[in-house]
């Protein structure tokens, strides 16, 4: 009898997971093929590992909605679509620090109803394959030499995440960020297509976009941001520390909903994902889109979040971004 009943139960569960993922809507505040791209296939995969082989799974969409680096999804659902209780949006720790430097307006973190962390990304920077840059070293010495004739490809303008990453890096180089030349562009996939038609020679950005972009042996990375060298693809990459420059930036990614979705279809969601986080064969997709361990879901993320908006508004601020 209790074998029966833990079986209702399972198939009810995931009846309930198929019903919710119908109709679902995953917004990618960037163009496609970033790193926000992959949060967002992650989660859709995520749901349908949990669903099972039931169709209605297979409902659940992504669509795209750049502009603004997050400015135009973020005000899409704060101002338009509030209570929308099928609508997530992808978010990464370079949504936060849009928000810390005020770049989402007057926005802040407690405007929204923050949902999940799927995982965690940290940063990196590449170039062409062919490129004379066979490390960190070159490329830093290459800037020293000439800043002029070397364009580096970041997501976003001056003050965004990817261009925190590189202007760090240059700092503890003992460069000013000020001499480097910056090419804006909207999601890490366009930054990836800039260099590789040479319109940009450098690419400041995330260690998932760059495994995307291994395998064809057309990226040479030429360090991670991260405490300790990553495993996978990038496994022979080595960290920024190793080549002397004390440079780490980890890049948590996950996904919110608008600030007036009821209280029950909110925790329906988080109820959700804590199910697909506990699931094996995420930690497995995970690992397979680039990304490390880092879960949290509801009020504790709504608490991370709001720390991390406060850190990263006093780092941006030591670089002059915030007055």
């Amino acid at each position: 009898m209790k074998k029966v009943l833990l079986a209702v139960l399972a198939v009810a569960l995931i009846r309930g997971v198929a019903a919710q993922a119908a109709g679902m809507e995953c917004i990618v505040p960037s163009k496609p093929g970033g790193a926000m791209d992959l949060t967002c296939k992650l989660a859709q995969k995520g749901m349908q590992d949990v669903a099972g082989k039931d169709a209605e799974a297979a409902a659940m969409r992504i669509s795209y909605m750049p502009g603004g680096i997050g400015a135009v999804a973020w005000h899409s659902l704060v101002s338009q679509r509030r209570a929308e209780p099928n609508t997530l949006v992808a978010f990464s720790g370079g949504s936060l620090l849009n928000l810390a430097q005020g770049k989402f307006g007057k926005a802040n973190a407690g405007d929204v109803r923050w949902v999940a962390a799927l995982g965690a990304d940290y940063g990196m920077i590449a170039v062409r394959a062919d490129s004379p840059y066979k490390n960190l070293g070159d490329l830093i010495a290459a800037l020293k030499r000439h800043p002029d004739k070397v364009l580096v490809g970041v997501s976003g303008t001056i003050g965004s995440q990817d261009w925190l990453k590189i202007a760090l890096v240059v700092k503890a180089a003992g460069m000013d960020p000020k001499v480097l030349r910056f090419v804006a562009l909207e999601g890490g996939g366009e930054t990836f297509t800039a260099m590789h038609a040479n319109f940009v020679q450098v690419v400041s950005g995330d260690a998932s976009e760059a495994t995307l972009y291994t395998s064809g042996r057309t990226t040479r990375v030429l360090a991670v941001l991260s405490e300790k060298r990553l495993p996978g693809v990038l496994s022979d990459v080595p960290t920024a520390r190793e080549q002397g420059i004390d440079v780490v930036w980890p890049v948590i990614r996950g996904v919110w909903m608008g600030p007036q979705v009821a209280e029950a279809d909110y925790r329906k969601w988080v109820a959700t994902f804590d199910r697909i986080l506990a699931n094996p064969q995420f930690a497995q997709q995970r690992a397979a889109y680039g990304l490390y361990p880092f879960s949290l879901t509801g009020t504790a993320l709504a608490t991370y979040v709001k720390q991390a908006v406060e850190d990263y508004g006093r780092r941006a601020s030591e670089l002059g971004l915030v007055r």
